[in-house]
């Protein structure tokens, strides 16, 4: 695949993956918000700071590419980052949060669909 065609693949994987409607455009806000969620958690689970980076680049990628201009793309970021930051500490409450199990099982699925079209590494 030329790598056009593979970041086109790699986005509309990642916007399966979090849950984002194909019908619709990819709102910023919204890839913004679930990345951050999916990536603050799984940073609290312990998966590697280098893999949750590569990870996070691809998510902004996104959101770059979703937003209409750069100030939508500034206030998706800025979200992202408020989300990611609130997540990301380890907590004791383990019952506001989903299971570790779980957060990775997704994580390693998105790190999956990103490897096979070369995306992120």
């Amino acid at each position: 695949m030329e790598p056009p065609v593979r970041s086109i693949l790699a986005g509309a994987t990642a916007l399966l993956l979090l849950g984002s409607a194909l019908a619709e455009p990819a709102d910023p806000t919204q890839l913004a918000e679930t990345g951050a969620y999916l990536l603050g958690n799984a940073h609290r689970c312990g998966v590697a700071g280098e893999r949750v980076e590569h990870a996070g680049t691809a998510v902004r990628d996104l959101i770059v590419v979703a937003a209409r201009d750069s100030a939508e793309a500034v206030a998706a970021e800025s979200r992202f980052v408020e989300i990611f930051s609130a997540l990301a500490v380890p907590t004791q409450d383990r019952d506001g949060f989903p299971s570790c199990k779980v957060v990775i099982a997704r994580f390693e699925r998105l790190e999956g669909h990103h490897q096979q079209a070369g995306s992120i590494y």
